[in-house]
């Protein structure tokens, strides 16, 4: 497995002709929105990499061996040895075709040596829990399933993914790895504090939470946010939800703020909350979060079987971007210390993270998180 990459502001032709020279089989784009309204975006790429897939995604911000950035697009070439892999496209219709979306594209990669999916969604008309579950209702629990929800600098307005020559504000994509040479690893943390009682989620219908304690959920979030809470719905990535099981204790599932809805009181969340179950706020300071990073990182490289060149992809919440501030470099490179020079570093901030917590979990859809997925093949 050979990688290259580069950080551009634009596209330029001797950048990419340089990523070329290794003949990848896979391109993978993160790019700023304003990338995918360009009218050769799509073409450019066609031109310098005419034999590879090409996938990009829309960002909240960029992740490369290099650090964190904004307004760039990290372009990353993949020549995989020995893994074959196929690209699954299908366009959502609403939040509410979420689940059948899923299931769409987990039947376009359905084999029996499927390892691995990567799965990248659009980031806004999207309940990314059904997502997850229409995808694990066709493939099982048993394929490792990671991945992100596409962004938009935090707008939650509009995103984007391509897939070879098409740019598109409603295609899914999910990229299936296959067969024994590959060594897939993946890890998730957050490093968020949770704050205030627990409050029940009295009145809710899939990621639209209505009541808390009986209280139209809006106003009692407002009450927490005091002086933020003219700034939302913005200022909700600043102060998540935690899912707490049904004995009050954190699971590690978080939740952040889509949208807010003035005329019933409601909160859209990134992903569903269960009916009658507890949650509670969330705070946190730039070290609890690079100290997250640092422990997703590790979880995922405890899985690995080799040493070899490899590419950690890193999907991490724009709320943790905003928290950090200038010193959001750290969680990358606290990543990289733990992977070392051999491993390249690709990813965005997202409107969501997809992976399960560790080896032997389910996947799940997180809000907030680190997430860490590794690829690389087996001597």
């Amino acid at each position: 497995m050979l990688v290259r990459q580069s950080v551009v502001s634009r596209l330029d032709s001797a950048a990419l002709s340089l990523l070329a020279e290794i003949e990848p089989s896979l391109v993978l784009v993160f790019a700023a929105p304003r990338f995918f309204t360009e009218p050769d975006f799509a073409a450019q790429l066609a031109i310098a990499f005419p034999g590879a897939r090409r996938v990009a995604v829309s960002t909240a911000g960029e992740i490369s061996s290099q650090g964190a950035s904004d307004d760039s697009a990290v372009i990353s070439a993949i020549r995989f040895a020995r893994t074959p892999f196929k690209v699954a496209a299908t366009d959502i219709a609403g939040m509410e075709d979420s689940a059948g979306a899923g299931q769409r594209l987990a039947q376009q990669l359905q084999a029996p040596d499927l390892k691995a999916v990567i799965l990248f969604s659009q980031g806004v008309a999207v309940n990314g829990s059904e997502l997850i579950a229409g995808v694990v209702s066709v493939l099982g629990k048993e394929i490792p399933l990671t991945g992100g929800l596409a962004g938009d600098n935090g707008a939650f307005t509009r995103t984007w993914t391509l897939l070879d020559d098409t740019v598109s504000d409603k295609m899914m994509l999910a990229i299936g790895l296959y067969g024994d040479a590959l060594d897939f690893a993946h890890g998730s943390f957050g490093g968020w504090q949770s704050f205030g009682p627990p409050r029940r989620a009295t009145k809710v219908a899939g990621n639209v939470l209505y009541e808390l304690d009986g209280e139209p959920a809006l106003e009692i979030y407002r009450r927490y946010l005091g002086e933020y809470a003219k700034d939302l719905p913005a200022s909700g990535l600043l102060f998540p939800f935690a899912i707490l099981a049904d004995d009050r204790q954190e699971t590690g599932l978080i939740r952040t703020l889509l949208g807010i809805d003035e005329s019933d009181g409601s909160l859209t969340l990134a992903g569903d909350v269960p009916a009658d179950g507890y949650l509670k706020l969330m705070h946190a300071s730039t070290e609890a979060l690079v100290d997250g990073a640092k422990a997703a990182a590790e979880a995922a490289r405890r899985m690995l079987d080799t040493d070899g060149q490899g590419l950690a992809l890193l999907v991490s919440c724009i709320g943790r971007k905003l928290v950090m501030g200038d010193r959001v470099d750290e969680e990358v490179e606290a990543v990289g210390a733990v992977f070392g020079q051999r491993c390249a570093l690709t990813g965005f901030y997202s409107n969501g993270e997809i992976s399960p917590f560790i080896k032997s979990t389910d996947c799940k859809l997180h809000n907030q998180t680190m997430t860490i997925t590794y690829l690389s093949e087996k001597a």
